[in-house]
């Protein structure tokens, strides 16, 4: 599962999204209302309101760069009878990318307000792996003591943060390190991110950035 809040970074959503499709997996994500707004302004993605709606213009939007499609299902951020809902579903994994800070904070409290809230909260109290992407700067003592609180609760936290030893030529290749570090946590092999000291040397970039970019405006 991945859901996608209103912190800047709308790219590292898309792409963990994109290359998760490419590796053939069934996707379950939520793009919460803020995050419509903040894709449109980053990346001149328009997506409309309803779940089903997002889906089918996610998969337009995907097509010119993802060559084996897995399963792509958006639901509602108010969408109770979801599966993520209840720990019965047994979702494999989850991240939060981009992870805004109104969002970590209602997972820190356990505020489960949004569908989007309550399926991270199912995570946790089902031990399930949850990784979350926070994206902003700088970070206030509320912010790290959150932070701090979910990751003694098991919670991988993942900023994005970049490393530079690829090295990064492109704004590609700095979205794709971070989607790798996060497929690593989730536990999803990818092969575009060589691992440090390794031999290799290409990096694949973007799946979605560099498809996309000359459409955006």
């Amino acid at each position: 599962m991945v859901g996608v809040s209103g912190a800047s970074g709308a790219a590292y959503g898309l792409e963990l999204i994109a290359r998760l499709l490419d590796a053939g997996r069934e996707v379950h994500a939520i793009v919460t209302d803020p995050a419509r707004t903040v894709i449109a302004m980053e990346t001149g993605l328009v997506l409309p309101a309803q779940p089903q709606a997002i889906g089918r213009k996610l998969d337009q939007y995907f097509a010119r760069s993802i060559t084996r499609h897995g399963r792509l299902r958006v639901f509602g951020n108010q969408q109770w009878s979801a599966p993520m809902a209840s720990g019965s579903a047994r979702i494999d994994a989850m991240a939060i990318c981009p992870c805004s800070m109104g969002t970590l904070s209602a997972v820190a409290t356990g505020a489960s307000h949004t569908l989007l809230e309550r399926a991270a909260d199912v995570m946790i109290k089902e031990r399930g792996r949850l990784v979350m992407v926070p994206r902003e700067t700088p970070l206030s003592t509320i912010h790290l003591a959150h932070m701090l609180h979910l990751a003694q609760a098991g919670v991988v936290i993942l900023p994005a943060s970049p490393g530079f030893y690829q090295p990064p030529v492109t704004v590609e290749r700095l979205v794709s390190f971070i989607v790798a570090r996060t497929l690593d946590h989730l536990g999803v092999a990818q092969d575009f991110m060589p691992s440090w000291g390794s031999r290799a040397q290409t990096w694949g970039g973007s799946r979605v950035y560099t498809a996309n970019r000359s459409r955006k405006r």
